[in-house]
């Protein structure tokens, strides 16, 4: 059992499955983070969801370079939680299992492309206080507690 972290599901309503890869990215004593800034400020593990036909990997590789712009190197899966929230940008409820990997970053050879992204460098701990969700956080914790 996957465990969920966050809210729980509103009783009555219909969720869409939407798996997911997010990275926690060590650079330097420090972590690569992205935030998106559409309506309000959210810090998040850089990452998304895995398009019909990819890989996790492949997703991971795409998503990071998408929202941050560096290229990536030896991606290891730490593990996965489930949250259940709406996502305005889709206009979908969505059940979004998260597979939180841990991987090198080797360099950024672009700007974020995704919209409203923009690349945060934080620590741990500043990391930990500012992703803008319980799951993110508590895997960012784990691995600073190493």
């Amino acid at each position: 059992m996957i465990r969920r972290i966050g809210t729980p599901p509103l009783a009555g309503q219909r969720y869409h499955l939407r798996p997911g890869v997010y990275a926690i990215l060590p650079i330097k004593r420090r972590f690569l983070l992205t935030a998106q800034v559409a309506r309000d400020i959210d810090v998040q593990l850089p990452g998304g969801g895995i398009d019909a036909g990819e890989s996790p990997l492949q997703a991971l590789h795409r998503e990071v370079l998408e929202e941050i712009g560096w290229r990536i190197a030896a991606p290891r899966r730490l593990g996965a939680f489930r949250r259940f929230v709406f996502m305005p940008e889709y206009d979908l409820w969505a059940e979004k299992l998260c597979h939180v990997y841990v991987a090198h970053p080797v360099r950024q050879i672009a700007e974020p492309t995704e919209p409203d992204h923009i690349t945060l460098i934080l620590s741990g701990k500043d990391a930990v206080e500012t992703l803008g969700n319980d799951g993110d956080s508590m895997f960012m914790q784990q691995f600073i507690s190493r």
